[in-house]
């Protein structure tokens, strides 16, 4: 097990994790007021650095940057004409929270108006009338840095496997968590809002088009424990059904998305890639049974140093050579259809429901093989047989489904 990913205990931390949240909330909000607008609010959020949190230059005064340094437990700012300012991180108010990052503000050069009342949670206090006394756990906040820079480290992988529009991997104060979205490229239905302390028109811009988002939790929310969530909008038919990896991975009802405690990541074998097999399974399940275009909008994960194939040289290689050939190896219950690419395996498996008739119950082509239509052979090698056999295909595999909507010539297979 890695010892970059530390051991998260949510509830012995949630007071000073509640604090953290409303003073990123602070400088998130100085960040939205000085930020002209961008697309589904990226222009409000903040970056994992190796210290802690970062919002990136802020158009105000010479142009500041805000930095949440969790080694020295510091709020540090830095301007643009060579001005810095700084406060402790420790046991205090957000009413004295929000008294000290206005004096940071003057002291940069910058103009310290912005909206004083908390978003996304619930019964919000002003921050100036906010005087509960409030802990701070540096030990717990550590640990949190740290889990953060390991999601970061995996989420900026899985976004390197996609072509098509992507959010930057970045921290949302309002929620408070750190999230990875990608986009179908089509409108979306308005979204309905309702989400506390959120205006509308705000969540309504955020999903104004099709998204399968993914993310990290501290806790709370629903949760009293560290998670990663995975979600579509809107979520297409099936799509809770969905078979998702790895095993710990469940359906949250109360939250509608798909749920991994952070323990079983941080417990596996390979944490990286427990992690990256959710990000995969969760995105495959919303673009193919919301029929994205998967072949102009997937590509393989990028390499390091290592410059990804232009599209016509990727066209050339979007086919297994002829020689390369689908298997297929069929038990008494059970069986598979599988394929060797560049040394690397694709499979699709399916179970016996009697004599005449196969449940296609999952497909699995790695990142490695993204593409290259491998999956599309296997299940055309499966209708094939099908044909041959006399037999009816059941797709509850959610890829096996979608490509045979996709092929209305292949639908003489089906079950009736």
């Amino acid at each position: 097990m890695s010892n970059k990913w530390p051991h998260l205990d949510y509830l012995s931390w949630r007071e000073t994790c509640a604090a953290l949240h409303l003073y990123m909330q602070v400088a998130g909000k100085y960040r939205l007021t000085h930020t002209p607008w961008l697309n589904h609010s990226w222009n409000a959020t903040f970056y994992v650095t190796p210290r802690g949190l970062s919002s990136s230059t802020i158009p105000d005064g010479a142009g500041i940057e805000i930095h949440f340094d969790f080694h020295d437990h510091v709020v540090r700012g830095v301007s643009g004409d060579g001005r810095q300012a700084s406060f402790a991180l420790g046991q205090t108010t957000v009413a004295q929270f929000h008294a000290s990052f206005v004096k940071l503000v003057l002291e940069l050069g910058g103009t310290p108006d912005f909206h004083g009342q908390p978003n996304e949670v619930s019964d919000p206090v002003p921050f100036e009338e906010d005087h509960r006394e409030r802990p701070y756990d540096r030990v717990a906040v550590q640990r949190f840095h740290q889990a953060l820079m390991a999601v970061d480290n995996v989420f900026k992988a899985f976004r390197t496997s996609f072509l098509g529009k992507s959010s930057p991997v970045h921290l949302f104060w309002g929620s408070f968590d750190l999230a990875v979205t990608r986009f179908s490229g089509r409108r979306a239905p308005v979204h309905p809002g309702g989400i506390p302390s959120l205006p509308d028109d705000v969540a309504q811009e955020a999903y104004d088009r099709e998204v399968s988002s993914a993310g990290f939790w501290p806790g709370g929310g629903g949760i009293d424990y560290p998670a990663f969530y995975a979600y579509s909008y809107p979520a297409p038919s099936g799509f809770r059904a969905a078979a998702i990896r790895p095993d710990d991975a469940f359906w949250h009802e109360g939250l509608s998305e798909f749920i991994l405690p952070y323990e079983a990541v941080q417990s596996a074998a390979d944490p990286d890639e427990a992690l990256m097999a959710f990000l995969v399974s969760t995105y495959d399940a919303a673009a193919d049974l919301g029929s994205w275009d998967r072949e102009l909008l997937d590509c393989s994960h990028g390499g390091r140093g290592r410059v990804r194939s232009h599209d016509g040289e990727q066209a050339k290689k979007s086919a297994p050579a002829a020689s390369e050939k689908v298997e297929r190896e069929d038990g008494q219950s059970k069986g598979r259809y599988h394929i060797v690419v560049d040394g690397v395996e694709a499979e699709m498996t399916y179970s016996r429901a009697g004599k005449d008739r196969i449940i296609i119950d999952h497909t699995d082509v790695p990142a490695a093989l993204r593409g290259r239509k491998v999956g599309e052979r296997l299940v055309r090698q499966a209708i094939e047989d099908a044909r041959r056999d006399g037999i009816t295909i059941i797709p509850l595999c959610p890829f096996a489904k979608a490509q045979i909507e996709r092929h209305p010539e292949w639908q003489d297979v089906l079950r009736k």
